[in-house]
């Protein structure tokens, strides 16, 4: 149990929060009551549903910021699911030879890929017409009210006064005013409320069309989510209009590149660390995307990216597992970092970059058999063919077949992942 669910269980207990909600729908409370066991800003800031403290999942609840000294509690529909659209082809936009003091290849924080996608012309592409940067940062909501769904399937009205509303980027066209919020990873879903409270804000200020955009620059593709709020009065009433996506324009990868890397891995030793259970290997690359700036922890892995506890253990294993993250002991528990092969891989140009991640994979015997026989046969394998070669590779503490059988779900995974990259 991290300091947030220790923390959010005891505010609990003293003011009854369920079954206040349950009597009431609802539980304001003020952030000097929060402050009382941790900071406010750490104890209701969750910008996923996978990073809620155990008792709002188990009792279904979410917060909302109403004011800069109040929240609510509530069955609260906050969230909104994103589904990526695989089928779309990034368009390829080729970086200013001028611009010298932004590496592409080096874009680990939401705000350098932000001004990435607007040096390249990104922004332009999805408006429709040339803007500009014209809001960033902090601000105050001033006030409105709306109303939200709740899970009980009635509508809840909330009066905001005042609330922080913070915007990674907001950009001014001839006609339009888009306001968009950055993720430096592949995501499950978003806070709604960081789109929407901007968009209150902004409709009343400038008379132009309000374009909410959601925007993840992850595994080098830059991602942008376009929305509306068919109801301005209405939380949920999000809709997307379009997904595009764009990269960078690169060294066009091949499969005859892919199988030089096969031919030329060589093969180590089984680690003796856990077999990967990690299906999304774009998540393995987000995790060293954000490893690439600082040492992090397992409780902040957890409570800052889209990862829920057990997903942090298995991507973090993962990593171990190919030898591009170690773990280490500080006075403030276990930390992970980035190898020096790790580090070194993640500053490689876009082609290069992506054949070194597929050799690390490619060196390890289970996953090297399936791709050949995926490569040989034209088709891949059966998960009970995988389940077969996985079984005669001596993998470590992997012994029951349910275990083998979910295993072998990340091995077919990576390795479509491998054959993948010669689509992007």
């Amino acid at each position: 149990m991290n300091q947030t669910d220790k923390a959010w269980y005891t505010l609990f207990e003293r003011y009854d929060i369920v079954e206040k909600v349950n009597e009431y729908g609802f539980y304001e409370i003020k952030a000097k009551e929060i402050k009382e066991e941790r900071e406010p800003r750490l104890m209701a800031k969750f910008d996923h549903f996978s990073n809620l403290p155990t008792l709002f999942k188990k009792h279904k609840l979410s917060i909302l910021p109403i004011s800069r000294s109040s929240y609510v509690i509530g069955t609260f529909e906050v969230f909104n699911k994103v589904a990526y659209d695989d089928s779309i082809r990034p368009e390829a936009i080729p970086f200013p030879t001028n611009i010298t003091t932004i590496d592409p290849h080096n874009l680990y924080s939401e705000s350098s890929a932000l001004h990435c996608a607007e040096i390249t012309g990104m922004i332009d592409e999805v408006l429709g017409e040339e803007a500009v940067q014209t809001v960033s940062g902090r601000m105050s909501s001033k006030e409105f009210d709306f109303s939200i769904s709740t899970k009980s399937g009635y509508d809840h009205n909330v009066s905001i006064k005042n609330a922080q509303v913070e915007i990674d980027g907001g950009y001014e066209s001839d006609s339009q005013f888009m306001i968009v919020e950055a993720k430096k990873e592949t995501v499950d879903d978003f806070l709604i409320r960081q789109l929407y409270y901007p968009y209150r804000l902004w409709q009343e200020q400038t008379p132009k069309k309000i374009r909410p955009v959601f925007f993840t620059h992850s595994n080098d593709i830059f991602s942008f989510f376009v929305y509306e709020f068919t109801d301005p009065s209405k939380y949920n009433s999000l809709r997307l209009i379009k997904q595009k996506d764009f990269i960078i324009a690169h060294e066009e990868l091949l499969l005859e590149d892919i199988l030089e890397v096969y031919e030329t891995t060589n093969l180590v030793p089984e680690p003796t660390i856990p077999f990967p259970q990690a299906d999304k290997f774009k998540r393995v690359v987000n995790l060293l995307e954000h490893l690439i700036k600082n040492d992090l922890t397992k409780d902040f892995i957890t409570m800052n990216y889209d990862f829920d506890s057990r997903q942090t253990n298995y991507y973090t294993d993962a990593g171990r597992y190919l030898g591009l993250i170690e773990k280490y002991s500080t006075g403030n528990g276990v930390m992970y970092r980035l190898t020096s092969r790790g580090r070194k891989i993640m500053k490689l140009p876009y082609k290069q970059k992506y054949l070194s991640l597929a050799s690390t994979i490619l060196e390890h015997e289970a996953f090297r058999r399936v791709f050949h026989e995926y490569i040989y046969n034209s088709e891949p394998p059966t998960r009970e063919r995988i389940v077969e070669i996985m079984q005669s590779c001596n993998l470590f503490r992997v012994e029951s077949g349910s275990t083998y059988w979910r295993r072998a779900s990340t091995v077919s995974s990576w390795i479509n992942w491998i054959l993948d990259l010669t689509q992007v």
